[in-house]
């Protein structure tokens, strides 16, 4: 199924505040560089105090923090600037915030590298939905402008579905009574617009096994 946007059903872009969400994905990210570097901290074999977390294994909260902020940040810039909120992105955020960890090893190869990794792997997700366990509606979203949506983004003509599927089975074109009640009368004899079926003499019926 194809991603849907938000902005392509309400048909309207809100702008996004860049600075602020950066500033709070700096914040969480730098919580989360904060418990890796702790655990590195932990790990080492040497003989170490408390403040090595900063002082020792600090890095790594910087490049978490910076990941984090110019991530959020250059989404948002960019969804501002395309007036769109979709995969892409992402994967410009993703591209930036890739880089910043492959500046950590200081060689092109690994900034290019890293960025375009983690571009595609965040442009996708964003593309699937961006949930582990599935796509998730927006509750913003109007459901019945969503369904309307869907239903002529995916309607398909009577003609083409009866020429793949045939008529029956409560698929049926134009005229299609009017057809039926032709092959009757031509097959049987009974016309069925003047009278309706009672199942008389049609092969395999009880009456015409009766009969017999």
């Amino acid at each position: 199924m194809a991603h849907i946007d938000q902005d392509q059903i309400e048909g309207t872009y809100q702008p996004k505040d860049a600075v602020g969400a950066s500033i709070k994905a700096t914040g969480v990210t730098s919580l989360a560089g904060l418990f890796v570097s702790t655990i590195q901290n932990t790990l080492t074999k040497q003989n170490v105090g408390a403040l090595s977390v900063f002082t020792r294994t600090g890095r790594t909260i910087a490049v978490f923090a910076a990941m984090g902020g110019s991530y959020e940040f250059f989404k948002c810039a960019s969804a501002n600037l395309r007036e769109k909120d979709d995969a892409y992105n992402s994967s410009i955020g993703g591209f930036v915030a890739g880089s910043m960890l492959g500046l950590r090893f200081r060689s092109a190869p690994s900034v290019l590298g890293y960025g375009s990794a983690l571009a595609i792997i965040l442009g996708a997700f964003t593309y699937t939905g961006g949930h582990l366990m599935g796509y998730s509606r927006d509750p913003n979203v109007d459901e019945v402008s969503r369904k309307n949506y869907l239903r002529k983004n995916r309607r398909r003509n009577i003609e083409e579905t009866v020429h793949e599927l045939g008529e029956g089975r409560g698929v049926s074109a134009p005229g299609y009574a009017e057809r039926r009640a032709e092959r009757i009368r031509e097959a049987y004899g009974i016309d069925v617009t003047k009278a309706p079926i009672s199942g008389v003499g049609l092969p395999g019926s009880r009456e015409a096994e009766a009969v017999s």
